[in-house]
């Protein structure tokens, strides 16, 4: 197992150094600058203005400069929000994302297992219909709608969450139903058809021969030999949840990360730009490593070498 952890952490930083390269190269060949304005600064401010960012610097001196910085754990100042490093940002704004993409995660696994089960174990019945009409239903909705919705029915009309802002146990409830609802949906389709394809092998005929009885045969067998597709999509979709969550943080008034890497895009903030794709690249390799992890557990088939 240390090998197998050894070089997928190696491959991790790779990844790391390949995202980072790619991402300084490609801002620095869009067209125009960080402090572009439509009304431009005086020559001599904007000379000291890239002298302090090192922005008049060629751009394999900067690019080794962005490196180092990154080794020893500087992600650089923030361009558009003054005596604020990157670091700060992501540390401000981390948790909340990170937590929502979790909660949303988990509401998603704790719906969509015994959805997809029921689906399969189902097949072609009311219950099979019913749970592949919601999956389509979850998939279709735009989640601004959905959270639209939500907000209504059960803030301003029963009261029972609030609409908006961070901090409470309830303030993100709505905000992580409406994020996880498509995720919900996707597992549920993914996991009723490796069960579906589970349930053909000649290993589950031979358990229902025996007579084992047809809930340990779902659960115990054909569940654990299905769950392969599902613990691959797991880790990229738990990276898109905590990335992807900008119009769900605007929506709920979150103070997530989404937003933030949103606004530092148009804003041309090269820095808070780098440092957010950096972050969002390693949680994805982590959660692709934890994922690798949970095959040998899941599988005793699957073993890592």
């Amino acid at each position: 197992m240390a090998p197998f952890l050894i070089k997928r952490l190696l491959h991790g930083v790779a990844v790391l150094w390949v995202v980072a390269t790619l991402t300084f190269a490609l801002l620095r060949l869009l067209p125009g600058g960080p402090f572009d304005r439509d009304r431009r600064l005086p020559p001599e401010v904007m000379a000291n203005i890239e002298a302090k960012y090192h922005l008049n610097e060629p751009f394999l001196a900067q690019y080794a400069r962005y490196i180092r910085g990154i080794a020893a754990g500087d992600l650089g100042p923030s361009y558009k929000y003054i005596d604020r490093t990157v670091a700060d940002v992501v540390r401000d704004t981390l948790p909340p994302s990170m937590f929502l993409g979790i909660f949303a995660l988990a509401l998603a696994l704790a719906v969509s297992l015994p959805l997809g089960v029921a689906a399969a174990a189902w097949h072609d019945r009311w219950i099979d219909r019913a749970c592949t009409t919601m999956a389509t239903l979850g998939i279709s909705l735009p989640n601004f709608i959905l959270g639209a919705v939500l907000i209504w029915i059960f803030s301003l009309k029963l009261g029972w969450f609030q609409a908006a802002r961070w901090g409470s146990p309830g303030s993100a409830v709505l905000p992580a139903i409406t994020l996880g609802a498509m995720p919900c949906a996707q597992l549920t389709y993914l996991l009723r058809s490796s069960m579906l394809e589970t349930l053909g092998e000649d290993f589950i005929r031979t358990a229902r021969a025996k007579g084992v009885r047809e809930a340990l045969v779902l659960f115990k067998h054909a569940l654990r030999n299905s769950l392969i597709p599902v613990l691959t999509l797991l880790g990229p979709l738990f990276a898109i949840l905590v990335a992807g969550s900008f119009v769900i943080e605007y929506v709920f008034a979150i103070p997530g990360m989404g937003r933030f890497f949103i606004t530092a895009v148009t804003d041309r903030d090269y820095p808070l730009v780098m440092g957010v794709t950096l972050v969002y690249t390693a949680i994805l390799v982590c959660a692709n490593l934890a994922v690798d992890m949970l095959y040998s557990v899941v599988d005793p088939r699957v073993r890592t070498r």
